[in-house]
């Protein structure tokens, strides 16, 4: 019986130590794990706020400079240019952390630690890896908003503040002008405009008017959505056709959005459209150039059934031919767009997985070096590669998938130091 229960003794405290053991591993990995992602968010956070103030003034001051609002149009456009600035930041600042964080882990030894104890160093970059894939996710909404959300705002600002934008570029530049409104003045005093010469075209197809007048005044009316300039003793006249005197007052109402330097509704581009309109254009760009390949198709059956086969060749058949090549230009343009907003967002994942596992290898401290040798081949690979596969998708040379090129590639690469950082 003591014989027996002599192995039988061992075998249970081989089995105690190797329980107690694992749960000393477990413990072990999550306390490291909750460590490295305190460490990775309270440098992420800091460096987010600096990064994104810095890109929110640079566009305030273009705002400004381009459009020359006010003090408070400045304070209003702040919430609506930050998710702009914040797709642009997040990669960048996230990059940054996973170099400041495990270039620093890295030069003390501490991932060593982590090996000789027994742990894959997987263990430290679990959290970095899955903060990057909520953070991609994240800027992939933050890509949608900013042009669905941010841009609108932003333009509706501008359009309600043109009566502000206008006045200050007449005071310093005596012109205020847009697509299809112009207004020079000899001075300004006060709110009155001295000999204003004011050009309104209604639309493109209308001719446009002159409107001269020895003093006129600017006022805005939000309710009515609408300019309204007031003339003192003018003359109006229409492309010389005819001309009108005005002895007295008289009042001309013009629509915001055609006296405000901001871009209309129709004027906008794919990259300006929420995804949730994408996917109506793309129907409604389809149906016109099938209905337009269909009218050009039976006007040539019939123009070569009579036998008038010079007529394939004039002006009308060219600008048809332009117009079906805008439009297959714009279908590309759309079919691009929703897959370069998934592939800008998830650039935060792939930049992670090259910066995390290279500042580990490099075994430095100094976070701007590591920095630097992370961001150089992430600017000579990726974005050529990006550039490359959404010029050749908008233009129809490539299929929209293209745009993920760049991804893929630094995915790979990636891995391939991962798996480096793991083996040795």
């Amino acid at each position: 019986l003591f014989v027996t229960a002599r192995p039988l003794a061992a075998t249970q405290r081989a089995k105690h130590s190797c329980t107690v053991r694992r749960t000393y591993d477990k413990d072990s990995m999550g306390i490291v794990s909750r460590y490295v992602l305190f460490e990775l968010l309270k440098v992420f956070l800091v460096a987010l706020v600096a990064m994104t103030g810095f890109v929110i003034i640079i566009g305030i001051v273009k705002e400004t400079s381009s459009q020359g609002i006010g003090p408070a149009q400045i304070v209003r456009l702040i919430p609506y240019i930050l998710p702009d600035a914040l797709r642009f930041t997040l990669p960048g600042t996230l990059l940054f952390t996973a170099c400041m964080v495990y270039g620093r882990l890295s030069g003390n030894n501490e991932v060593m630690a982590i090996k000789a104890m027994g742990i894959s160093p997987l263990v430290l970059l679990w959290p970095v890896l899955v903060l990057a894939v909520g953070l991609s996710l994240v800027a992939v909404w933050l890509n949608d908003v900013a042009v669905s959300w941010g841009q609108a705002g932003v333009r509706r600002v501008v359009v309600e503040a043109v009566e502000s934008v206008a006045y200050g570029m007449l005071r310093t530049q005596r012109s205020y002008s847009t697509s299809r409104f112009s207004v020079t003045v000899k001075a300004v005093r006060d709110r009155t405009l001295i000999s204003p010469v004011i050009t309104y075209q209604a639309s493109a197809d209308s001719p446009p008017v002159m409107f001269r007048a020895e003093e006129a005044e600017l006022r805005s009316d939000r309710a009515e959505n609408a300019l309204t300039i007031i003339f003192r003793n003018g003359t109006m006249d229409w492309d010389g056709v005819a001309t009108m005197q005005i002895p007295d007052t008289f009042e001309q109402p013009i629509p915001l959005d055609a006296a405000s330097q901001a871009r209309t509704a129709a004027q906008l581009s794919p990259a300006q459209l929420g995804l949730s309109e994408i996917s109506g254009q793309l129907e409604s760009q389809k149906r016109m150039i099938e209905v337009l390949q269909e009218e050009m198709a039976a006007t040539a059956a019939y123009q070569m059934l009579a036998g008038d086969f010079t007529a394939l060749k004039d002006a009308e058949w060219e600008k048809r031919r332009q117009t079906l090549d805008a439009m297959k230009n714009k279908l590309y343009r759309l079919q691009t767009e929703p897959w370069r907003r998934w592939a800008n967002g998830f650039s935060c994942l792939c930049f992670v997985l090259i910066g995390a596992p290279m500042a580990i290898r490099l075994r430095n401290s100094d976070v701007l070096a590591t920095f630097f040798v992370c961001f150089l081949p992430i600017l000579v690979v990726y974005y050529p590669l990006l550039t490359y596969g959404v010029d050749g998708s908008k233009r129809g040379a490539l299929p929209p998938c293209s745009v993920w090129l760049g991804n893929v590639i630094l995915v790979v690469w990636g891995a391939w130091l991962l798996r480096r950082v793991v083996r040795y």
